[in-house]
């Protein structure tokens, strides 16, 4: 699933195994303005999921935390203090022309289990230019390395139903097992009424996946806005799934070997079945 979709509602209960910040092996630089802001051998991964410790941050995903000696300091500017960031430091960077406020933060009495960010510095990760692992770029947040996504062809015989109607039927998913997700199975287009769908403007990013692309299901007046995903070109770590459909679990009556399925809750849940008159 892209985990990254501004719909996306908080959860606490992704954190599996592993403890909440440790060191990382992988060299990783924050790019700003043509400029590196951040440059550590020696970084600590945050791993989060749920609300984030800051209001502006709804949904906290994993990311870097940098020591203060690598990180480019005279960019930084320091912010007005806001109440309701607690104990956090804040920074505006600022690059030439190119200027991002209060992108960069520190915890100033971090809690037990994350006492070890004491002194370091993480930046706002849509707000800088890129992310670099080593020499790749990376995106949304920083890859989990107690997450493992497997993708394996099946047989099993899979229909998706959206407000009463049929709009999906094989017998030869693939299916995608993605740790702390719900299982997903993606569908080859041919299986799929392709005329209940419409296409959507909307697209996110998975750091494990690549960029994904959306279309709503529309049957009658009801319309199933972005219950369809799919990825026309997944990164190589995950080229399985090339160019198949997969269907939102969380928002459609879904048909394993001839059993309902009962509907995950996720960030992706709704409180209906996602259908809406228009």
């Amino acid at each position: 699933m892209a985990e990254s979709q501004t719909t996306q509602r908080p959860i606490d209960d992704f954190l599996l195994g592993g403890p909440a910040v440790e060191p990382t092996p992988r060299w990783v630089r924050v790019r700003f303005g043509g400029v590196t802001v951040a440059d550590s051998k020696r970084v600590l991964l945050l791993r989060q999921y749920g609300p984030g410790p800051q209001a502006d941050d709804p949904f906290g995903l994993p990311t870097y935390y940098f020591p203060r000696d690598d990180v480019r300091v005279d960019l930084l500017e320091r912010a007005a203090p806001d109440p309701r960031e607690g104990d956090t430091a804040r920074w505006t960077v600022r690059v030439g022309d190119r200027v991002a406020e209060r992108a960069a933060s520190m915890p100033l009495a971090p809690p037990p289990d994350r006492a070890a960010l004491a002194g370091h510095l993480t930046f706002a990760w849509d707000q800088m230019d890129a992310w670099y692992e080593e020499e790749e770029e990376i995106f949304c947040h920083a890859r989990d390395p107690y997450k493992r996504v497997d993708t394996i062809p099946s047989s099993r015989h899979v229909r998706v139903v959206v407000a009463g109607e049929t709009v999906a039927e094989t017998r030869r998913p693939t299916l995608l097992f993605e740790t702390s997700l719900p299982t997903r199975y993606y569908l080859p287009p041919e299986d799929v009424r392709l005329d209940l769908l419409e296409p959507s403007d909307t697209t996110s990013r998975c750091p494990y996946k690549g960029i994904a692309s959306y279309w709503s299901a529309k049957i009658g007046d009801r319309v199933a806005r972005d219950v369809v995903w799919g990825y026309a070109e997944p990164i190589p770590e995950c080229p399985k799934i090339r160019g198949l459909l997969c269907f939102f679990n969380e928002r459609v009556d879904l048909y394993i070997d001839g059993e309902r399925q009962p509907r995950p809750r996720t960030p992706w849940s709704e409180d209906d079945d996602g259908a809406t008159s228009r």
